[in-house]
């Protein structure tokens, strides 16, 4: 069954506190499909009318903030074993290239790391803990940490939510074009994200880097 139908089943209370939840542990650093999850009951919004988009965006938000701080937490107490025992857990996404990908995004963008990592699936994942391994000040980390949960996770419901009513509309009218436009763009984006990730990857592997410092303050 895809997500969306299965979010056709339940409460709009429910898929509140679904949204909440998975953004929260995907933030945290378990690798859970928060992005597919929020667009999906964004989408499910603009169809139904008694999920409230602002509801949805603030417990997105809300998700999204808090898991990060705990996993910044749990980051710092547990340092560079927990990493290793992550990659023990989840080699597919805490594998050593990815891990010195992460860490080089923190060495050259620090805060913004975890602004920008919100965009970013691999990040998004890593910021948390990994700003609490390498001891990032905690208010440069809440700054980034809450302006990127409120532009993501608001962001991203606002987006989806406006589109689906404007294309759910627009699809009445032309259904056979939208359809293979969507495929298009969609088909298009996924085969781009795949070969930049693999050419970072690769990079990674190719040039190791020693451990980093801690983040101070500047």
């Amino acid at each position: 069954m895809h997500v969306q139908e299965w979010l056709e089943t339940i409460p709009a209370v429910a898929i509140y506190a679904l949204v909440g939840v998975v953004i929260g542990l995907e933030s945290l650093g378990i690798p859970l499909p928060g992005e597919i999850v929020l667009v999906s009951s964004a989408l499910l919004a603009s169809q139904h009318g008694d999920i409230n988009p602002y509801v949805l965006g603030g417990c997105a938000t809300a998700g999204a903030i808090i898991g990060d701080s705990i996993g910044y937490a749990i980051g710092r107490k547990g340092g560079r074993p927990l990493l290793a025992w992550l990659g023990g857990k989840f080699p597919a996404h805490f594998s050593e290239a990815n891990i010195a990908l992460a860490e080089r995004s923190f060495q050259k963008w620090g805060m913004w790391a975890v602004f920008f990592g919100r965009f970013i699936a691999l990040l998004r994942i890593f910021a948390g803990p990994l700003a609490g391994v390498l001891k990032m000040p905690y208010w440069k980390f809440l700054i980034a940490n809450v302006l990127g949960g409120i532009l993501w996770a608001g962001g991203t419901t606002a987006v989806v939510y406006s589109v689906g009513i404007v294309a759910e509309a627009w699809l009445k009218r032309f259904s056979w074009l939208g359809l293979v436009l969507a495929v298009l763009i969609g088909v298009t984006s996924m085969l781009v994200i795949k070969n930049r990730a693999k050419k970072a990857a690769a990079e990674a592997r190719q040039h190791p880097e020693a451990p980093l410092e801690p983040v101070t303050a500047d």
